[in-house]
C-alpha cells in the first residue's frame, strides 16, 4: 500500500499503484533567462502558482529496509535512476506525513532560485510591457485628439472653402443674368421698332397699289406702259421685298429672344441652385460640437447620392455662362443687323418713292404739252369746218338730218370710253357702235354721192374734230387721273424720311403754277 500526497493540507488517500508514463523528473523549465526574452505572462505565472504546495506527480513513497549503516562506504550513491529501478525490490517501512515532508524535497535551490528570478525577469517585463501599454494608450489618444481636431478643422476649411467657390460661381451667374435680361430688354425694343416700321411701309404699299389701279382707269391711247407704271411696279416690289426681309429680321429676334430666355432660366435655375447650396453650405460649416440637433447617423458615409465632381460642377456654371454669353454676343449681332436692314429699307423705300414722284411729274408734264397741241389742232379744225359750212348749206342740211343718229352712236361710244378698269374692254358692243358710225358716213356719202367734195370735207373735219375731241377728253382724263388722284396722295412721304433727306422737297408743276410738296 502507498500513500500519496496532493495538497498542504496533507490528506492521503490510499490508492493502488498508479502507472508510470515516465521515470525522469520533469524539467523546471527550458527557458533561458540569460539570453531569452519572457515568456508570455500567462505561461510565467500558471506554472508557478498552479502548482500545488508539495505536488506529487512523479513521486512515489517508499519502505526503505536498512541492513548497513548510513555511514557504510559500500553505499552507492543516490540517484532518482537507482532509485527507481531498485523502487520494486526495496522494502520501505511505513513513513508518516511529518517525516515525508521532512525528508523528501521537489526543488533544489537553484530551482528555487531560478523560479524566483523568472517571477523578477516577468514581472518587470510584465509591468514594462503595462507601461508601454498604457504610454501607448496615452499617445494615441493624444494623436487622435490631434487628428481628430485637425480634421475637423481641414473638414471646415474645406466647406469654407467651397462656400466661397459657390459665392463666386454665384456672383458671376447674377452678373451674367442681368447682362441677359437687360439684352432681352433690348431686343424687346428692337422687335417693337421692326414691327412698327413693318406695319408703316403697309400705307406706302397701299397707296402705290391704288396709284396702280387709278391709272388703269385711264383711257385709249393714254392707257400705256410707261415709265410712272414702272416704277409703280417697281416701287411695290421694293415694299413688298423689305417687308420680307422685316418679317425675317422679325423672327429672327422673336427666336432669339426665345434662346435669350432659355439661357436665363438656366443661369436663374443655377442661380437658385448655388443659393440653396451656399444655404446649406453654410449651415454644415457653422455646426460645432455644442450645436443642438447633432445625432448619431450610422452608415451615412457610405450613402452617395453626388452627380457631380467639382470638375463637372464647374464646367456645368462655366458652360451655362458661356451659352448666354455667346446669346449676348449674337443679341448684339442680331441688333445691328436690325439697325441696318431698318436704315437700308427706309432709305430704298424714299429713294423709290422719290423715283415715283419725278417720272410721275415728266408724266403730267409730257400729257399737258399733249392736250395742248390737242386744243391747238381742234381750235384750227373748227375753224376750218365754219369756213366750208358757210360754202354747203345745202350739204350741212343734209348732214344735219342724219346728225341725230351720229349724236346716238357717237354719244353711246363717247359714254362708254368712261367704264372704269377692266371694263374698258372693246366689246361686240363697242365695235358695232364704231360701224355704226362708219355706217351713218358711208350713207351720207351713198346718198349725196360725190356731188360736192365740200361734203367729204366737212366730213373729214368732223371726224377729225370728234377724234381730237375724244383725244382731249382723254388726255383731261389722264391729266385729272395723274396729278388730282394719283399725285395728290403722294405729295408727302408717309414713312419716317431718312435723316439725310429729311429737308427733301418734291416739286410738282401744274398748268397753273408750281406746287411744292
Amino acid at each position: 500500500m502507498d500513500y500519496m500526497g496532493s495538497t498542504s493540507t496533507a490528506q492521503y488517500t490510499r490508492v493502488g499503484r498508479q502507472p508510470q508514463t515516465s521515470r525522469d523528473l520533469p524539467t523546471i523549465g527550458t527557458f533561458d533567462y540569460r539570453t531569452s526574452s519572457a515568456p508570455p505572462y500567462s505561461g510565467l505565472l500558471t506554472r508557478s502558482l498552479s502548482l500545488p504546495w508539495r505536488p506529487s506527480t512523479f513521486y512515489r513513497s517508499a519502505r526503505i529496509e536498512t541492513t548497513q549503516p548510513l555511514n557504510t562506504s559500500t553505499a552507492q550513491p543516490f540517484s532518482p535512476s537507482n532509485y527507481l529501478n531498485n523502487i520494486d525490490s526495496v522494502k520501505v517501512p511505513p513513513i508518516f506525513p511529518s517525516a515525508r515532508q521532512a525528508l523528501y524535497t521537489r526543488y533544489t535551490p537553484k530551482d528555487w532560485y531560478n523560479a524566483q528570478q523568472t517571477n523578477y525577469v516577468a514581472s518587470d517585463k510584465i509591468r514594462s510591457a503595462a507601461e508601454r501599454l498604457r504610454s501607448d494608450a496615452i499617445r494615441l489618444a493624444r494623436e487622435k485628439d490631434e487628428q481628430v481636431f485637425k480634421n475637423n478643422l481641414e473638414s471646415s476649411k474645406r466647406l469654407g472653402e467651397r462656400i466661397n467657390d459657390i459665392e463666386y460661381w454665384k456672383n458671376e451667374l447674377e452678373k451674367t443674368k442681368d447682362k441677359v435680361k437687360r439684352k432681352i430688354d433690348d431686343v424687346e425694343s428692337k422687335r417693337r421698332e421692326v414691327e412698327r416700321q413693318l406695319a408703316e411701309t403697309e400705307k406706302p404699299l397701299r397707296i402705290a397699289q391704288e396709284n396702280l389701279y387709278e391709272r388703269e382707269k385711264r383711257q385709249g391711247i393714254d392707257l400705256v406702259h410707261d415709265g410712272v407704271e414702272r416704277e409703280l411696279i417697281r416701287e411695290i416690289d421694293t415694299i413688298k421685298l423689305n417687308q420680307q426681309k422685316l418679317r425675317q429680321m422679325l423672327e429672327r429676334l422673336n427666336t432669339q429672344n426665345a434662346l435669350n430666355r432659355a439661357a436665363l432660366h438656366e443661369l436663374e435655375r443655377d442661380a437658385n441652385d448655388k443659393f440653396r447650396a451656399r444655404v446649406i453650405d453654410s449651415a454644415a460649416h457653422n455646426i460645432k460640437t455644442t450645436s443642438r440637433g447633432i445625432n448619431f447617423y450610422h452608415g451615412i458615409e457610405g450613402v452617395d447620392n453626388t452627380v457631380s465632381v467639382p470638375e463637372t460642377w464647374s464646367r456645368h456654371s462655366e458652360e451655362n455662362i458661356r451659352r448666354a454669353l455667346s446669346e449676348l454676343s449674337q443679341s448684339d449681332e442680331l441688333l445691328n443687323a436690325s439697325n441696318q436692314l431698318m436704315a437700308q429699307s427706309n432709305n430704298d423705300m424714299w429713294s423709290q418713292w422719290n423715283h415715283v414722284n419725278v417720272s410721275l411729274e415728266n408724266r403730267v408734264q409730257e400729257e399737258q404739252i399733249a392736250k395742248n397741241k390737242i386744243q391747238a389742232h381742234l381750235e384750227k379744225i373748227l375753224q376750218e369746218i365754219f369756213d366750208v359750212e358757210q360754202n354747203i348749206e345745202f350739204l350741212k342740211k343734209t348732214i344735219a338730218d342724219k346728225e341725230a343718229f351720229l349724236q346716238v352712236a357717237q354719244t353711246r361710244l363717247e359714254t362708254r370710253t368712261r367704264r372704269p378698269n377692266v371694263e374698258a374692254c372693246r366689246d361686240p358692243a363697242m365695235n358695232r357702235l364704231i360701224q355704226e358710225i362708219h355706217d351713218l358716213h358711208a350713207a351720207v356719202t351713198d346718198l349725196h354721192g360725190k356731188l360736192r367734195q365740200e361734203e367729204n370735207a366737212v366730213q373729214h373735219l368732223l371726224r377729225t374734230k370728234s377724234t381730237l375731241e375724244q383725244d382731249l377728253a382723254i388726255k383731261n382724263n389722264s391729266l385729272f387721273i395723274d396729278y388730282d388722284k394719283v399725285m395728290g396722295i403722294r405729295r408727302t412721304f408717309t414713312m419716317a424720311a431718312p435723316e439725310k433727306s429729311s429737308t427733301t422737297s418734291v416739286t410738282f408743276s401744274h398748268p397753273r403754277g408750281l406746287i411744292t410738296a
